[in-house]
């Protein structure tokens, strides 16, 4: 149970995200089936809380100098890639979490909604679709290496 958890919190971390969440489940000897469900599981449980609750998030740890310089960087990063949300309306955001690369998937893709004030529900379903299909990719290159 304890691999398992690992799994799932490894998919809910910024970064890793489940690109880092479903190849642990496939080391740890799990099937793809459980591998994939726990990364997946594991990494949408925090798109609805980051899409409601990022000014609070940001509010709090703009208090902190060393927060502030991260979040210029970030946010400066993540407008970059308002060229597809111009392009594709909320299609993009699901394109942005769908490309299993660092930094994009359900974080950058969360911040992004929130810095465009795009609708939350909308938001939640067009992130939730990019993360299954960053999964799917992730579980297809996954299974070549392993």
């Amino acid at each position: 149970m304890l691999k398992e958890l690992t799994v799932f919190l490894v998919s809910a971390l910024p970064i890793a995200e489940l690109r880092g969440g479903l190849p642990l489940g496939l080391y740890y000897g799990f099937s793809p089936l459980k591998s994939f469900l726990l990364g997946l599981f594991g990494n949408l449980i925090i798109i609805l809380p980051l899409l409601l609750f990022w000014d609070l998030i940001i509010n709090f740890l703009e208090k902190f100098k060393f927060f502030q310089k991260i979040f210029n960087w970030l946010f400066r990063r993540t407008l970059k890639k308002r060229n597809l949300i111009d392009k594709y309306g909320p299609l993009g955001l699901m394109i942005f979490a769908a490309i299993p690369l660092p930094y994009t998937g359900a974080y950058s893709a969360t911040l992004l909604a929130h810095l465009l004030g795009l609708e939350i529900k909308k938001s939640l379903f067009f992130i939730s679709l990019g993360v299954l299909i960053a999964g799917l990719i992730v579980l297809l290159i996954s299974g070549i290496i392993f």
